[in-house]
């Protein structure tokens, strides 16, 4: 599209976490009347750490904020999948993309607070829970629960797993529940029991459960995530330390006593779900990203990742097609085969002795074979 034809362009995007925010700095960075509607009243992001990938890394020096999520996260060479008691399995390098060769680990709300802290102080609205989207063929209208209503030529559906754009829209297909548990929790890296010393992240994996070991060593923390075969599908279930614990029977000590060690006010408790993939993201004025379009499990580190790539392509898109809905068609068509991809292994995350034991004769529906 022209460059009048952009800064002409009214967008509204739904959802300022990670997809939201990314996409409002990849389009600002175009010119575009950006305004994002977040149902909280204020942004804060819970959990632990994750992995930026060299490719997201890629973006952000696109976007001319590379410097401000350094700033923020540390470096890493490789990442390391053990057994559960520590012998190696498998140790690779991260896949790199043009110049950057690292993946920046970075704790969740210094990613969203750096991501949010570039925006225009005016462009988030909080306080904005979605009620309605009415797709208006080259337009479409927001309706919040607080009364008012918006109006935009291009509307962003950024609103995560349980999106209402995605259910007005385009499926009302609920998430899935994948049969697992995690449990997350950010320590000082002195309670680590010395099992972090560099920037490189560590999987151990026992029967029926993941550790990860992630360094936030900028911060002097690290994240601690048990993610364990569980046929409780409770979204955020209430447990024992001793649920916990049994998770991690017969792991290195260390973990075991990293486990033991946590207060479990502060640990993350979740029931872990995704969605299956949905045939179509977008009409003509409206279009989905990140989880809204395909959240997926997170056994591959690319949840986030992939909300950032949906950002810079939609962007490309929009500069480089004729009309709107000629942009999202095409951001559908080189997105959509990644994410399905993705979603698809991702599920793949357990052997079927480990599924039968927890689920006999019955697997969660994430484990099921592809239709």
């Amino acid at each position: 599209m022209q460059t009048s034809d952009l800064t002409n362009l009214t967008i509204a995007i739904v959802g300022a976490g990670y997809a939201g925010a990314a996409a409002a700095k990849a389009l600002s960075v175009l010119g575009a009347n950006v305004t994002v509607y977040e149902q909280a009243t204020e942004i804060r992001e819970v959990g632990a750490g994750i992995g930026l990938r060299p490719s997201s890394m890629e973006r952000f020096r696109e976007w001319g904020i590379a410097d401000d999520i350094a700033t923020v996260s540390s470096p890493s060479d490789y990442f390391e999948i053990l057994t559960a008691t520590g012998d190696p399995i498998m140790k690779d390098t991260w896949p790199t993309h043009g110049d950057q060769k690292h993946t920046h680990l970075i704790h969740r709300g210094d990613f969203i607070d750096t991501l949010i802290g570039v925006l225009p102080e005016d462009m988030v609205k909080c306080g904005h829970k979605l009620a309605t989207v009415t797709d208006r063929g080259d337009k479409a209208t927001l309706t919040f629960t607080n009364g008012t209503t918006a109006d935009a030529d291009l509307v962003i559906g950024a609103d995560g797993i349980k999106s209402v754009v995605r259910r007005e829209l385009f499926s009302d297909a609920e998430p899935v529940f994948s049969g697992e548990r995690a449990y997350r929790a950010v320590i000082d890296i002195a309670d680590a029991h010395g099992m972090v010393t560099d920037d490189n992240l560590r999987m151990y994996i026992g029967k029926g459960t993941k550790v990860y070991l992630l360094p936030l060593r900028h911060r002097d923390q690290v994240s601690f995530d048990i993610t364990a075969l569980c046929p409780d599908p409770d979204w955020a279930p209430q447990v024992s330390k001793d649920d916990m614990l049994a998770t991690v029977a017969g792991f290195d000590p260390r973990i075991v006593d990293i486990a033991a060690g946590l207060d479990l006010d502060v640990v993350n408790i979740r029931g872990v779900y995704d969605i299956d993939p949905i045939d179509r993201w977008h009409t003509d004025s409206v279009v989905l990203v990140g989880d809204a379009a395909h959240s997926m499990l997170h056994h591959q580190g690319q949840g986030a990742n992939s909300a950032i790539l949906d950002a810079g392509v939609l962007a490309d898109c929009l500069r480089d097609a004729d009309t709107v809905a000629e942009a999202l068609a095409a951001y559908q068509a080189q997105r959509k085969p990644v994410t399905d991809e993705l979603q698809r292994i991702s599920r793949q995350g357990w052997t079927e002795d480990e599924v039968q034991d927890v689920f006999p004769g019955q697997k969660p529906a994430s484990q099921q074979p592809a239709q």
